[in-house]
């Protein structure tokens, strides 16, 4: 059985609990309230923030969260090693109560994720790994169980037809000439539409292909699915350069990307 650096036990144990009080304020009556931005907080969010913040500040590894201030990038440019945290992904999923809200952890080294956990507080279930640990599904409330860890490899092939993970939202402009490219390619397309990194679990499964996102995001939206997809052989890449994607940065905003699975991109390759 593999042993997870301590870190990395931290980080789970951390969900486990953020989990627990998220689940807490979901079950009752709760009332949102809203950033200059716009985008909507409960205290699920701060709830969750807290306990996470907590846990990793034991490991001596810097934050980077979305709901705490960020340290100037004077100050991150000279970080070894951070931690990336969204304390609840999909807080609008959260607020509409359809469950597509996750938890989102990812260890940076350098400017690369090295390691992903994203957990589903509805589902019980957490997605965790990198290149280092391999990848593994559990279920979050037991998650120190290790004998009922079930280890991921990557999808040999793509579906047929292809299965394109996405938002809720309407697709238009790049990403409806991104689809209209696949089924030129392919044939039919269908979706597998959710909110928040929910869409990593669809991607590390192989329940779907390839997740385009054209429109805004941030550094802890997806440095840990980066980690975890990457584990399995896929891959994050910018839509445009096919590099891919960095984090720590001076801009915290993610470029738009496209996120597969090797068994797509060596599809598209050919």
């Amino acid at each position: 059985m593999i042993e997870l650096p301590a870190k990395y036990m931290a980080a789970l144990n951390a969900a486990k609990e953020a989990a627990e009080a998220i689940m807490q304020v979901y079950s009752g009556e709760f009332d949102p309230y809203f950033k200059n931005d716009g985008s909507p907080v409960t205290a699920a969010d701060m709830m969750s923030s807290e306990i996470i913040n907590s846990e990793l500040e034991e490991t001596g590894i810097p934050i980077t969260s979305e709901e705490t201030e960020h340290e100037d990038y004077t100050v991150r440019k000279n970080w070894s090693e951070s931690w990336c945290v969204d304390p609840l992904d999909g807080t609008k999923e959260f607020v509409k109560r359809n469950g597509e809200f996750t938890i989102n952890i990812a260890h940076i080294i350098g400017k690369e994720p090295v390691f992903g956990l994203i957990a589903s507080p509805v589902n019980d279930e957490v997605l965790f790994g990198g290149k280092e640990t391999g990848v593994y599904v559990a279920n979050l409330s037991t998650w120190n169980d290790q004998a009922s860890w079930i280890p991921l490899s990557e999808p040999l092939k793509i579906n047929d037809p292809l299965i394109v993970a996405s938002s809720r939202s309407h697709h238009s402009g790049p990403v409806l000439n991104y689809i209209n490219e696949l089924k030129r390619k392919s044939g039919e397309i269908k979706y597998h539409k959710m909110g928040s990194a929910l869409k990593f679990f669809a991607l590390a499964s192989g329940e779907a292909d390839t997740y385009p996102r054209y429109a805004p995001t941030m550094e802890w939206d997806i440095a840990a699915g980066q980690a975890i997809l990457e584990a399995l052989g896929g891959r994050v890449v910018h839509a445009v350069s096919g590099e891919p994607l960095t984090y720590n940065k001076e801009n915290l905003n993610n470029p738009y990307f496209i996120a597969s699975t090797k068994a797509f991109t060596e599809w598209i390759a050919g």
